[in-house]
């Protein structure tokens, strides 16, 4: 798959595609990205990308024309038919809050074009005419697209084959189907008592004794238990939808979290 992204700071992504496990599928070419910088397509000698926002008001506001005429060169460069375009997305805090579902939709695709925003905006006439999707991390506002452009990139790229040490590794996360949407249980590793800020703290014991049923047992009840003290919206849909078993429910109840 293949993702343009269209940033004023094509820097910042330097250090994000070669570090890290995810490093793996930008480098193997799994998840293709190339970087363009809507400075190059401006005119003048300044190559201007920003101007006051008619109607006044604080800020700059990205202008259409140097936008449109990097995307006109995206598209050259990916040279594909006008019915299987590549969506071209915007991260906006209007848009849709992105998901693990909208995550593995992703990761399924082709690819697209990733709009990064600066400054007050983007002149609406641009997103009009050129927008498909527009993204958004959560209620507040960044400075710019790049960090939802680099999320966005990170949870696609993890999810390709061979870029996880374990295969089986993302399916244990939270918001997976294979959790039933749920969060994910606590993990501890070694040593066996670790001696924090409040004294000795054991490992579960649960987790030593090799009982595998056992454990997955622990872990599914740690899972609902987390889910609903913190995320109950999630709980309330895993039980709409018949994910929980008598087991689950009985859980549940005689810890008074249902």
């Amino acid at each position: 798959m293949r993702f343009d992204v269209i940033t004023l700071f094509p820097e910042l992504f330097a250090p994000f595609l070669t570090h890290g496990i995810t490093r793996r599928a930008f480098e193997s070419g799994l998840v293709d990205v190339h970087l363009w910088n809507p400075r190059d397509f401006a005119e003048g000698n300044y190559r201007r990308v920003d101007d006051r926002p008619f109607g006044g008001g604080p800020g700059m506001v990205m202008m259409a024309e140097p936008l449109w005429q990097c995307l006109r060169a995206v598209r050259e460069a990916r040279a594909e038919p006008g019915a299987a375009r590549a969506p071209v997305v915007l991260f906006s805090p209007m848009g849709q809050t992105l998901d693990h579902a909208g995550v593995e939709r992703w990761s399924a695709s082709q690819g697209g074009v990733l709009v990064c925003g600066r400054y007050e905006g983007i002149d609406q006439r641009f997103i009009d005419a050129c927008v498909d999707v527009q993204i958004s991390l959560g209620d507040f506002v960044l400075s710019g697209g790049e960090i939802p452009a680099m999320a966005l990139l990170d949870a696609v790229a993890r999810l390709q084959p061979g870029v996880l040490s374990d295969e089986g590794s993302h399916q244990q996360d939270s918001f997976n189907p294979a959790l039933d949407g749920l969060l994910d249980s606590p993990h501890h590793t070694r040593p066996e008592v670790w001696q924090g800020p409040q004294g000795p703290v054991p490992v579960p014991e649960v987790l030593l004794g090799g009982h595998h049923e056992r454990i997955a047992r622990y872990r599914r009840e740690q899972s609902l238990r987390l889910t609903a003290q913190r995320r109950p919206e999630l709980l309330a849909r895993a039980r709409e939808q018949g994910c929980l078993g008598a087991a689950d429910l009985a859980f549940l109840r005689s810890q008074g979290l249902l």
